[in-house]
């Protein structure tokens, strides 16, 4: 039906516009580019990796090594706070323990980092902590500070206070981002806060899909959003 719908389209399309110039090769090429393109758009329904957060007491843990945290003071906030807040929105029956409180009780607890998981979750009185340990954060190229190319990677483990090993993760994954996806951006085509701003909602978003049911493209590298 949408093939049919696409060709009567571009059938029309071709009649209005350039009935003396279009010939069938050309619609051919036409038909198939828009085909190509439509794929290339489509979302697909993704069911969450870990489901145990529903109806659960939350925190969103970030750790990030001494020399980004310098680099990036904010980055550790910002990450805990939109991932608390997509949980929040998406999970049902959460409670999201806010990210300046768990920012806070980090900031009092000394050598947290060197706790047990299961301590952690202890301490932050929470059924689950959802821990985002960055490996890599950068936005430019390693020695090149003219061009841009972001990435943000991490292992995104979940700790459950009343699991069978609290100490251990029950689930774990990787997850990466770049921006942009051109190549060879250079600082005359984008600045930093659009750079940080691309990237960052990316990981964020990634992250986030974890915990809930829903939609992302096919093709996430050929995706193109519709205009607003």
């Amino acid at each position: 039906m949408i093939i049919r719908r696409l060709a009567r389209c571009v059938l029309f399309l071709g009649a209005a516009a350039a009935p003396a110039t279009l010939g069938g090769c050309g619609m051919g090429q036409l038909l198939g580019g828009m085909m190509q393109n439509y794929e290339y758009n489509l979302l697909i329904e993704r069911h969450p990796a870990y489901v145990g957060l529903e109806n659960k007491t939350v925190a969103v843990v970030v750790s990030a090594d001494l020399a980004t945290l310098h680099e990036h003071p904010q980055l550790a906030l910002t990450i805990a706070a939109n991932v608390s807040r997509g949980i929040r929105r998406n999970v049902p029956g959460t409670s999201v323990l806010p990210a300046a409180v768990v920012a806070d009780w980090q900031f009092r607890t000394s050598h947290w980092e060197a706790m047990p998981y299961g301590d952690l979750a202890e301490g932050l009185k929470v059924d689950r902590v959802v821990f985002i340990d960055l490996a890599e954060y950068r936005l430019h190229p390693y020695g090149n500070q003219w061009l841009w190319e972001g990435v943000c990677a991490a292992e995104i483990g979940v700790i459950e206070r009343d699991g069978i090993d609290p100490d251990s993760y029950v689930e774990s994954f990787s997850v990466e981002s770049l921006f942009p996806r051109e190549k060879g951006v250079g600082r005359d085509g984008a600045n930093r806060v659009q750079i940080e701003t691309g990237l960052l909602a990316q990981f964020i978003e990634k992250t986030v899909w974890l915990f809930y049911k829903h939609l992302e493209p096919k093709y996430p590298d050929k995706y193109r959003a519709p205009p607003a």
